[in-house]
């Protein structure tokens, strides 16, 4: 696969980077030995290996959704606060 001046140039915008004439085409050197390196990976016999999505056995742990009942009640808690309006905190605007 050969790496074009563009590609690089594309990706260095879509990484916000500003590079200069030689250091696309180090890195374009850089890029090409990368890909041919990964690219030994072509020549393993992979025919009869499964794939491996997970190497470790993880599995989700989810927990029953429920309500707990609380000590304090709605109106005691937003007597707490500075400032509440229809039954909600209000807060400064943050931007």
């Amino acid at each position: 696969m050969e790496i074009k001046r563009e590609d690089i140039l594309h990706l260095a915008d879509l990484s916000n980077f500003s590079l200069s004439d030689a250091e696309v085409k180090s890195l374009g050197g850089d890029l090409q030995s990368i890909i041919k390196y990964i690219s030994q990976l072509d020549e393993l016999d992979t025919e009869n290996v499964e794939p491996t999505y997970q190497v470790f056995e993880m599995e989700n742990v989810w927990r029953a959704d429920e309500i707990l009942p609380q000590d304090a009640s709605r109106e005691e808690l937003l007597a707490l606060t500075v400032e509440a309006k229809d039954n909600q905190i209000k807060v400064p605007k943050v931007l």
